[in-house]
């Protein structure tokens, strides 16, 4: 797999997150953000470990222990700390901060601790996303700052980023359908509690079931299984601003699909996400070489 070929397969996971937003609205009315992420991780997580076993791709001989449970427990965290922060500072500011500050976190974390430095077309990209994003939803709703759900949201923010540098690590030696599997089935496993804190009885329902399914075996197994394959060849802090992808396809899917409109200010930053991802996009292919001419040397 070359590096466009890797951007593509990271930008359609996003695309697929951005999908739930959309597949939650077909819900029925009262069921809880927390009980729908638990629902999701579990289905995915479920389908991911059956698709391994099937194919012969479980090997857990020399399996790195540490790395995976780092991973597992920050994907299990992002969800209760996101769909927490949405519910008490708003759908815009818990947004807003946790999608906004993964990329800058990822890009510091992987500078000072992992000691890989971003490429260089990273940081402008980065802040013309994420800027992009601050109006796109801003703009959207009465804006209420609570400082525990602005807590929250930055929580989920450095968990999606740890599991992208500790996930991109994982790739590198082993199956990337190995490693979501088996990362997802630990996450599922440790929020598994919360199916009996919350009420599931939605997900027996036709509509409750079709949504899960879609949430679980598309926006989660498939989508998470894309990211990491195209995590093997694109920085982490590169896949986690071209992740960015996610609220530009939910922000289209509520255009088209639910039928919401966007204020003028909104497009603007419609048109500064796609011009930063764009802008990123053309920064690894021009970079990519050098940086394979640096690691044979």
């Amino acid at each position: 797999m070359n590096g466009k070929v890797a951007i593509v397969m990271v930008l359609v996971a996003a695309m697929l997150w951005g999908t739930t937003g959309t597949m939650q609205t077909l819900l029925p009315e009262g069921v809880h953000p927390v009980a729908v992420g638990t629902a999701r991780l579990a289905v995915g997580g479920i389908a991911l470990f059956i698709i391994v076993l099937f194919v012969g791709k479980l090997n857990l001989k020399s399996w790195p222990i540490k790395p995976t449970i780092l991973a597992a427990l920050s994907m299990a965290a992002y969800q209760p700390f996101f769909f927490t922060a949405v519910t008490m500072t708003g759908v815009a500011i818990g947004t807003v901060v946790a999608i906004g500050s993964a990329p800058i976190l990822s890009g510091l974390m992987e500078w000072l601790i992992w000691k890989r430095r971003p490429i260089r077309a990273w940081w402008l990209s980065t802040f013309l996303a994420i800027v992009g994003c601050l109006l796109l939803f801003l703009n959207q709703s009465s804006v209420y700052v609570d400082p525990l759900g602005l807590l929250l949201a930055l929580g989920a923010g450095l968990s999606f980023a740890i599991y992208t540098i500790v996930s991109k690590d994982l790739v590198k030696s082993y199956s990337s359908i190995s490693v979501v599997a088996v990362v997802f089935t630990l996450s599922a496993i440790l929020l598994s509690p919360l199916l009996f804190v919350y009420d599931m009885t939605w997900i027996t329902e036709l509509r409750g079931a079709a949504v899960s399914l879609h949430l679980g075996l598309i926006a989660t197994a498939l989508a998470y299984f894309m990211f990491a394959k195209g995590l093997v060849h694109v920085p982490s802090s590169t896949a986690v601003t071209l992740s960015l992808a996610e609220p530009l396809t939910a922000a289209f899917l509520g255009v088209f699909i639910v039928g919401e409109e966007l204020s003028f200010i909104s497009w603007i930053g419609v048109s500064m996400l796609l011009l930063g991802i764009g802008f990123l996009i053309k920064g690894t292919e021009k970079e990519t070489p050098r940086m394979s001419e640096v690691n044979r040397v």
